[in-house]
């Protein structure tokens, strides 16, 4: 059983979370509090808190100087970050500070929420897109972050097809390949661009970055 927290200061936010995980089994909401200070009055030895969805601009203390509090107490809590801050620098404090995971509230929408909660609760890292980018960005190697990224003939005749308008039917016809081999190259791109979107693979081969 995931017994998961909530600390969140919009009511409207709050109300939906709270929709979002009324009816999972599996998931019971134990604690919910609308300043860090209230979490941390509720967070009392007998309580079951395996997970806390937090948010950073609180009113009196934030969220990220609340996560020393939290992990004081409680050291195996796990904490999602769930945020409109996603700038690098309140990115890396919060995972410096102990969060496990990191979500903008741009990408918060109910299946986000449950399959964090659930990927967290595994032991792993959930973090939306965008933030996994700058996460990787920060950690790749000067040189390699700076390179042109490698794709194979074939990728480069697929990107060169996306850019012209064609749909994955029109490119694998063209190719003589089947769809299913089309949709297996482009996720190959997406991985090795850092990109979760036609649209970004569009942009980086107009702007010649591939």
């Amino acid at each position: 059983m995931i017994h998961l927290g909530i600390v969140e200061d919009e009511a409207l936010m709050l109300q939906s979370i709270r929709e979002t995980f009324s009816n999972n089994p599996g998931i019971s909401i134990t604690l919910e509090a609308q300043t860090m200070e209230d979490c941390l009055e509720e967070l009392t030895d007998d309580l079951q808190l395996t997970t806390l969805l937090l948010d950073i601009n609180l009113p009196g203390m934030n969220g990220l100087r609340g996560i020393r509090y939290l992990k004081e107490k409680r050291p195996d809590l796990d904490i999602i970050m769930l945020t409109n801050k996603d700038s690098s620098d309140y990115i890396f404090k919060a995972l410096c500070a102990g969060a496990v995971s990191y979500i903008s509230k741009k990408k918060a929408s109910p299946p986000v929420l449950r399959e964090a909660v659930v990927t967290v609760s595994r032991g792993e890292s959930y973090m939306s897109p965008g933030i996994a980018r700058k996460v990787i960005q920060h950690f790749a190697p000067p040189d390699r972050a700076k390179a042109n990224p490698v794709l194979t003939p074939r990728q480069h005749q697929i990107v060169e097809l996306l850019t012209d308008g064609l749909s994955y039917k029109m490119i694998a016809d063209k190719l003589i390949i089947s769809v299913e081999t089309v949709r297996d190259h482009i996720k190959k791109i997406y991985r090795t661009l850092q990109v979760n979107s036609k649209a970004e693979v569009i942009r980086k081969k107009l702007d010649g970055e591939i």
